[in-house]
């Protein structure tokens, strides 16, 4: 875990990112492949993953989260809601969340 976040971290967590590369690496994913997978999903280039002005409107575009909160803008488990679609991958808090709700 310690090595996730450092790549997370290094990459600029949610200002760029890296929390969502980070998640794939959790996945199994070597860094490259989850770069370029990320960057397909997100229909960008992997050198925009680490431009945090490109970043910044990618996410609010896709409304993922970012590092200041906007009004109208999705924050914590919502943003979670959102990044479990755009990346197509299932993420356990969202799971939890959506059974204790009684969505699922």
């Amino acid at each position: 875990m310690a090595a996730v976040h450092e790549l997370a971290s290094g990459m600029g967590g949610i200002r760029t990112a890296g929390d969502l590369v980070a998640r794939m690496i959790m996945r199994g994913m070597r860094i490259t492949e989850a770069k370029q997978y990320v960057a397909d999903k997100l229909h960008c280039s992997v050198l925009d993953l680490s431009d945090s002005f490109a970043m910044k409107e990618i996410r609010e575009s896709l409304d993922i989260g970012t590092v200041l909160d906007r009004k109208g803008a999705s924050c914590g488990m919502e943003a979670k809601f959102n990044i479990e679609k755009v990346l197509g991958i299932e993420i356990p808090s969202v799971t939890n969340f959506k059974k204790k709700v009684g969505l699922l």
